[in-house]
């Protein structure tokens, strides 16, 4: 069995946190790089898509066991925007709290004012797809990529397309602004739902036979992409000995290990340094013991947003005693 791990923000920043496991993965193996990439832009070559723009909100319905169809979709997801003296920056679901029934009032109160102009779909909380009425050709980063950014920066949309969406985005804001769920919030001290974030516009795209077996993931594109591929996928599970439980013997699974990126995102050091300790204990630790044990022929450590690094270790490279294990800041 060939393991690909898919581990995004793992060099990104000094967290204080030693991980034995992974650090004698990194020094025994083979590495390599590419260029840097987001964990969408690295799954959309991954698995083979050629469209400009990778089309996360069909992907998210379709990981949602729902069928897309021809329709146009985008992940419309809520954000609050933080007003900054003479600017706006984004700050995305993942860094404050929203419940289901808050989400199904706000996605109510929108579908009910736009009606087939925009159609709405909280598939989960802080994650929103939206059916759009025609195609809306622009590319804007997901909100934990513009988290703390300018807003205007972080999605300027041009031409026919931005003024439409401009039109409906400003009509959004200001039925979210009254609504009783915002009032609430904000009585409570807590970020309001005041907009939303468009992205990852398309169709469901064609996806060819996938490489892997399986994917394992919390990441719907991930998820969505593995089942348009025809591949086997199911949720990420707590423990990598849990994975190793149903996963195949033979053939190449992927795991997508994204834990880090929403504390990198949000700048939230000790939740960073925490997750490198979690992930560690549950995947990096026993995926290592079942090398040596061989029951995984081979794990491969990929970090797509640090020049596109990689590590290849099977069995064997753990006899290069050699090569000493490092602090994971030293690989950035």
């Amino acid at each position: 069995m060939h393991c690909e791990l898919i581990v995004p923000g793992l060099f990104a920043e000094p967290s204080g946190s030693r991980a034995p496991a992974l650090e004698l993965l990194l020094a025994r193996g083979r590495s390599a790089s590419s260029e840097s990439r987001s964990p969408e832009a690295w799954l959309q070559h991954a698995f083979g898509l050629e469209e400009e723009a990778l089309p996360a909100g069909a992907l998210t319905l379709v990981a949602d066991g729902r069928e897309a169809g021809e329709h146009c979709w985008g992940r419309a997801d809520p954000v609050h925007l933080r007003l900054m003296r003479d600017r706006l920056v984004v700050v995305p679901a993942a860094a404050f709290a929203l419940s289901s029934e808050e989400a199904q009032a706000l996605v109510d109160a929108l579908n009910g004012h736009f009606a087939e102009r925009l159609s709405l779909t909280p598939l989960e909380p802080g994650r929103w797809c939206a059916r759009l009425e025609r195609h809306l050709a622009f590319n804007a980063v997901a909100p934990l990529e513009a988290a703390g950014r300018d807003a205007d920066l972080a999605q300027r949309i041009g031409g026919e397309a931005g003024k439409r969406w401009a039109s409906l985005l400003n009509e959004a804001q200001m039925l979210l602004h009254a609504h009783p769920v915002n009032l609430a919030r904000e009585a409570r001290g807590e970020p309001t739902v005041n907009s939303l974030w468009l992205w990852g516009v398309g169709a469901a795209p064609r996806v060819p036979a996938s490489r892997w077996q399986s994917v394992c993931a919390d990441d719907p594109i991930a998820l969505g992409l593995a089942r348009l591929a025809g591949a086997r996928h199911r949720r990420l599970p707590a423990h990598a000995d849990t994975w190793l439980e149903t996963a195949p013997e033979e053939g190449r699974h992927l795991v997508l290990l994204d834990a880090l990126r929403a504390p990198l995102a949000l700048g939230h050091s000790a939740g960073y340094g925490e997750s490198i300790t979690a992930l560690e204990s549950h995947w990096f630790a026993p995926l290592l013991a079942a090398l040596r044990g061989g029951r995984v022929g081979m794990v491969t450590v990929q970090v797509p947003d640090c020049a596109g690094a990689s590590f290849e270790t099977i069995r064997g490279d753990l006899r290069r005693f050699w090569r000493r294990p490092r602090a994971l800041e030293k690989y950035a």
